[in-house]
């Protein structure tokens, strides 16, 4: 079973939702976990944004990239660009992709849009992987 690490800047949004989806459409085909070059908080609209689908991600909690092995993984995924502020052994896994996704931080109005990006490209990436 394939090893996936979602990262972004604070782990408060993007990479939360996509362990959200990666954890619930990946059930029993990937192992799955999300942290941010600095841990925070996980954003109550992410958390809204994804009760609204269904999908609750309460339980979750922002981790530190820095608490986590580069070589327990298989699969990264940075969501935020953040890619060129990954330590090299993260960027050299067997699957690496920087998704540069939209920070709804920053403009809480397009959580639903890049709720519904991150579960387009979760959706394949399971694919691809299994």
């Amino acid at each position: 079973m394939k090893r996936v690490m979602f990262v972004c800047k604070k782990n408060s949004a993007r990479s939360q939702m996509a362990e959200g989806f990666a954890t619930n459409l990946g059930k029993g085909k990937i192992e799955v976990i999300s942290s941010g070059l600095e841990a925070s908080f996980v954003r109550p609209e992410a958390i809204a944004t994804m009760q609204e689908i269904g999908i609750d991600i309460t339980n979750q909690t922002s981790k530190a990239l820095s608490d986590f092995n580069a070589e327990d993984f298989d699969v990264v995924i940075s969501l935020c660009g953040c890619g060129v502020n990954l330590p090299p052994e993260w960027v050299m896994r067997e699957v690496f992709e920087d998704w540069q996704l939209d920070d709804p931080a920053e403009q809480p109005e397009i959580f639903p849009r890049v709720r519904d990006e991150i579960k387009e490209r979760v959706t394949a990436l399971i694919k691809s992987l299994t």
